[in-house]
């Protein structure tokens, strides 16, 4: 049963409040505690801190605004939904698996990469823009973490950044993958075309959850897609008429999409649980909030829903696919460039993909408190939550 709108605007108020107090709990506490020791992260640009542009650099203005005042390979103007959770477990921002250099896997390690998909790509990042690291390749490398982890605990090696071979049982493995499977042959194939090999998808993360179950992991938390209906890129890019948009301006056609791969997923993570009776596997349902994010933003202390804060062109999106936010080109004998907005913590898109801070940040909020998880999920039951502002 979906909630209405008011309803979820009200549900994320409460939690907001129900967060405060948390805080001032938490703030009363001498020492910190946390169940989970680390966070390995599983995914694409959502939740990517780095890993991408450690392997392809590098990444360029005005990425990174709001928060780091720079480009620290972030597909955002701040902090992802990632480091939010990790800073309220108290832990640093997750170290990307692919940075040679500043690293710390203590506290786990963040395998996601910018243009990831759950399959395994049948062409190029030079060709399609698609990350040659999928799902499946970041599974290998967690595994090499382990192995390596292991290694150095035997032969007493000193100065590695590694935790003890112990952390991979008390530890959190979320994922937040599977946006470019969808949106990457859409243009290509169609709704119907794409819908096709979606199971496909859920099947690989299925799988998945159950290999890292096997190296010790207990505790998933698996998002689902977002409202891709809503993003500008798409209402600017996609084939569309009028009668596809509702009345908050978002593509009824793709955002019914999602919602059925996102209930496809739901059910094969419900069948997991009764294959792995020992592990919590957790289904995060960000779509709702981020569909209420989009639909009601000034709700939320926010301004603009489906309109990009970095692009170009104004407008009601402000995006334009021929000059991707920070980037310069020569359009109709002008050279043009897709600036970012002085006041992204007024936007729920970023650049026309990616959410804002901000959004990432309420998003966040939803996702600690556990009311929009299932089975419900409230991590203050299993940490003492630290402020994220």
């Amino acid at each position: 049963m979906s909630l209405q709108p008011s309803r979820v605007g009200s549900i994320l108020r409460q939690i907001l409040l129900v967060w405060l107090i948390l805080m001032a709990v938490s703030a009363r506490s001498a020492e910190a505690k946390c169940a989970f020791k680390a966070i390995f992260n599983f995914g694409d640009s959502n939740s990517d801190t780095g890993g991408f542009w450690a392997a392809f650099p590098a990444q360029s203005p005005p990425f990174g605004m709001t928060y780091f005042k720079r480009p620290v390979g972030r597909a955002t103007d701040g902090r992802l939904i990632i480091d939010f959770l990790a800073q309220a477990l108290g832990q640093p921002f997750p170290s990307p698996y692919l940075q040679s250099i500043g690293s710390d896997f203590r506290h786990g390690a963040n395998f996601a990469t910018l243009a990831s998909t759950v399959l395994l790509p049948n062409t190029s990042l030079f060709v399609t823009g698609i990350s040659p690291f999928s799902l499946a390749i970041q599974l290998n490398q967690m595994k090499q973490f382990k192995v390596e982890v292991e290694k150095h605990h035997r032969t007493h090696a000193k100065g590695a950044k590694l935790p003890a071979p112990s952390i991979f049982g008390k530890s959190l493995y979320t994922f937040y993958i599977g946006q470019n499977d969808f949106t990457s042959n859409l243009v290509s194939l169609g709704i119907s075309g794409v819908k096709q090999f979606l199971p496909q998808v859920v099947s690989q993360i299925a799988y998945t959850i159950k290999d890292l179950y096997s190296l010790g992991g207990r505790t998933f938390l698996v998002l689902n897609l977002a409202p891709v209906g809503c993003y500008p890129a798409l209402l600017v890019e996609l084939p569309h008429n009028s009668a596809d948009v509702d009345e908050f301006g978002c593509l009824i056609s793709y955002n019914n999409a999602v919602v059925d791969y996102n209930n496809m997923l739901k059910e094969a993570l419900t069948n997991i649980r009764k294959d792995l009776p020992k592990a919590s596997v957790v289904y995060v349902d960000t779509h709702a909030v981020l569909l209420e994010l989009f639909q009601h933003p000034k709700s939320h202390g926010l301004k603009y829903g489906t309109k990009a804060c970095c692009g170009y062109g104004g407008g009601a999106h402000n995006f334009n696919q021929q000059v991707y936010c920070g980037n310069n080109k020569l359009i109709n004998g002008h050279n043009v460039t897709a600036t970012a907005c002085s006041d992204p913590q007024n936007y729920v898109s970023w650049d026309g993909i990616h959410a804002t801070e901000a959004a990432n940040k309420l998003t966040a909020h939803a996702i600690l408190n556990g009311s929009y998880s299932d089975p419900p999920f409230p991590l203050h039951k299993f940490c003492d939550i630290q402020p994220i502002g």
